[in-house]
């Protein structure tokens, strides 16, 4: 996600590596710099000059006596700033107030709308401890309807259809009596897309918001497409005013011009992204903190946000007391394992730590990283998952065989989990588990970040 933007941003703020303070000449130069990399990430030129002009006068309105801040610092600091406020500054209100709250999905074909209700119902049900009804008002899409009858399974959401009904509107209005009747307390009504904006389709969506009133009409957006869906959601917005933006496909080969553009263009915020395909991969979107992502700088409050959410503090306590006996076992390390899993898929996460975007560029790190240690713990019986020590060269070779790797795999492996064991059972002496339990999805965080709002 932004990989050739932020290599191009940090080569842009480099030529004022070495460089004593800022002058007009040395932010010219970067300047000019950062206003070619937010082109080529497909920025519209207005946008990306009137941004780079915003980032100059800062600049040169900066009090250059504060030895400590190096000049590049300086300026990274600047470019943060400009790029959260490009962004919308920090993240909006989603209206869920309603009995039921009523939200509209819309967008064109192919932008992910089908997928995202589910994920937003999964967000609501076990974020915001809700009961979402799912409404399928696409009636035109082949197996529309059957797909999200899938994802509604997926996500533990109610779903409400009339496959013979092509009316969108009475479809609709059904499902919203029926969300009253059954105490579903948010309907999120998927709407019909197509592959380019046309009268037809406006009309249409035009019909459901004023029949329906929703509380959030939402437009969802491919983040791979760039400026043109920045073109198309303005298209929208001139007749739809909707409530704010969604951006799909975040882990594909974006560029970044449709994160950095629409806001600007429409004036309605991004209250949400998507990447991946799991129902569990929608976060809301705080544009301070895409800033620092996509200058290299990480997203660590995202991520303590993600390992909180999987932080059991029964499971914390007991594992405190297995760590400090040295008695880690591999069911522990197998549920440490599954804990990490749920937090997202990998190279994301690494991405969210500071300076991992760079260590990760180029490498394949998808969620099968783990299936060999997986593998390898599941082909050992219940006493030896609960006593590493039992296990000697006999049972290796049984071990190998059972997860179809070698011998010295087995020993590598048993070797790594032998010096992890040691050193948790140091760090524990030594600190306590308060200092390092933050570390560990399972571990009891020693503070609670707060949110910026």
């Amino acid at each position: 996600m932004f990989e050739s933007l932020s290599d191009r941003l940090e080569g842009a703020l480099k030529t004022l590596t070495g460089e004593n303070k800022l002058t007009e000449l040395n932010i010219a130069q970067s300047v000019k710099e950062i206003r070619r990399a937010l082109v080529a990430a497909d920025v519209n030129y207005k946008i990306a000059k009137e941004f780079t002009d915003k980032v100059k006068d800062r600049a040169l309105g900066t009090d250059n006596v504060l030895k400590s801040v190096k000049p590049g610092q300086l300026m990274v600091k600047i470019v943060q700033d400009e790029l959260s406020n490009l962004m919308g500054g920090e993240a909006a209100d989603f209206n869920i107030k309603g009995k039921p709250a009523v939200i509209l999905v819309a967008g064109l074909q192919g932008s992910g709308k089908t997928t995202f209700s589910g994920k937003l119902a999964k967000f609501l049900k076990s974020k915001k401890k809700k009961s979402p009804l799912l409404v399928a008002c696409d009636v035109y899409r082949p197996a529309a309807i059957d797909q999200l009858t899938v994802v509604s399974d997926q996500v533990g959401a109610g779903i409400y259809k009339e496959p013979e009904n092509k009316n969108p509107v009475e479809i609709a209005l059904k499902g919203i009596k029926h969300a009253t009747d059954h105490g579903f307390d948010v309907v999120i009504v998927d709407t019909a897309g197509r592959l380019s904006v046309d009268e037809e389709m406006m009309q249409e969506i035009s019909e459901l918001k004023e029949s329906l009133q929703p509380n959030e009409t939402l437009f969802v957006v491919d983040s791979m497409t760039g400026q043109d869906a920045v073109n198309t959601a303005k298209a929208f917005n001139d007749r739809l005013d909707f409530d704010g933006v969604v951006l799909t496909k975040l882990d594909g080969d974006t560029r970044g011009g449709a994160a950095l553009s629409i806001k600007y263009t429409v004036d309605k915020p991004i209250k949400f992204v998507s990447q991946g395909e799991k129902m569990d991969t929608l976060d809301i979107f705080y544009p301070d903190r895409m800033a620092q992502r996509i200058l290299g700088m990480g997203d660590i409050v995202s991520f303590v946000e993600k390992a909180q959410e999987q932080f059991d503090e029964e499971e914390a306590k007991r594992l405190e007391k297995k760590i400090k006996k040295n008695k880690f076992d591999f069911n522990d390390f197998l549920s440490q394992i599954n804990q990490i899993k749920k937090m997202g898929d990998l190279k994301s996460l690494m991405n969210m730590i500071p300076g991992m975007s760079k260590l990760t560029k180029g490498l394949e790190i998808d969620d099968n990283a783990f299936k060999k240690v997986e593998a390898i713990i599941q082909s050992m019986t219940p006493a030896e998952r609960d006593n590493p020590e039992l296990i000697n060269t006999s049972r290796k070779k049984r071990i190998a065989k059972g997860c179809g790797q070698n011998v010295h795999e087995i020993n590598a492996f048993m070797k790594q989990f032998d010096q992890m064991r040691k050193m948790m059972h140091k760090m524990s002496k030594a600190q306590g588990m308060g200092a390092m339990g933050g570390g560990m999805p399972g571990g009891k965080p020693k503070k609670k970040f707060r949110r910026r709002r």
